[in-house]
């Protein structure tokens, strides 16, 4: 049965407002227990410093955590969340970056701004019929050739969230998707998957990762295979 999504925007914005706290305490050290997630992030690192640089936007970053890792590997890297209880606790872990209230849905950055895009767990909660609009803007403000890295939830079934991180409550839908759908969407969107691969982790059970980049003309590197 397709999970009823009216209203998952305001869901999502509150439910990561209750938990923020919670979630930067019990999520602050996983990635260190996430050594091929690790290595994804520094593949993605390399390919915007072959592409001489620029902005990074990390879309749905939580807490910041994944922003403060990439800044440390010398990435230009700033985070956008839907949760204001969230950039509350990012700008507070981490005051020396740059973080902004947003919406991946309706992305408020001009036109090929950005050199590459993260999106770490942050499409689970999106809708199936939304993610097209979501991937129309990652495109439109990544520079062809840029890299977009996704971390997701591998699985078939959306299954509703109503406590987490500390057992306060939540109200989300949590979408657990096949690679194979992901790249399709992808390829819609106009993105050349490189390379993906599934892993057992801190970060997810059963977790997923695609390194992908944005087709058109200046697109200058290939990451190689899966």
């Amino acid at each position: 049965m397709k999970p009823h999504t009216d209203g998952w925007l305001h869901d999502t914005r509150t439910s990561y407002d209750t938990v923020a706290a919670s979630y930067a305490d019990l999520t602050r050290h996983i990635l260190e227990e996430a050594p091929e997630e690790r290595a994804f992030l520094a593949r993605f690192a390399d390919l915007v410093r072959a592409q001489a640089g620029g902005r990074v936007a990390d879309v749905g970053c939580g807490t910041g955590r994944i922003t403060a890792h990439l800044h440390r590997s010398g990435v230009d890297v700033f985070g956008i969340d839907l949760s204001p209880g969230m950039i509350e606790v990012a700008r507070r872990d981490h005051p020396d970056l740059p973080f902004a209230l947003g919406s991946m849905t309706d992305l408020a950055l001009a036109d090929d701004s950005l050199t590459g895009l993260i999106a770490w767990y942050s499409l689970i909660h999106v809708p199936d019929d939304e993610i097209g609009r979501v991937l129309a803007h990652f495109k439109r403000v990544v520079r062809a050739g840029g890299p977009l890295l996704l971390g997701f939830h591998v699985g078939d079934e959306a299954k509703v969230k109503t406590e987490g991180y500390g057992g306060h409550p939540m109200n989300v839908h949590v979408h657990r998707r096949q690679h194979a759908q992901l790249i399709t969407w992808l390829d819609e969107a106009g993105f050349a998957v490189e390379s993906h691969t599934t892993v057992t982790s801190a970060e997810s059970r059963l977790g997923g990762m695609i390194l992908a980049r944005r087709r058109g003309a200046g697109s200058t590197w290939s990451a190689g295979g899966n």
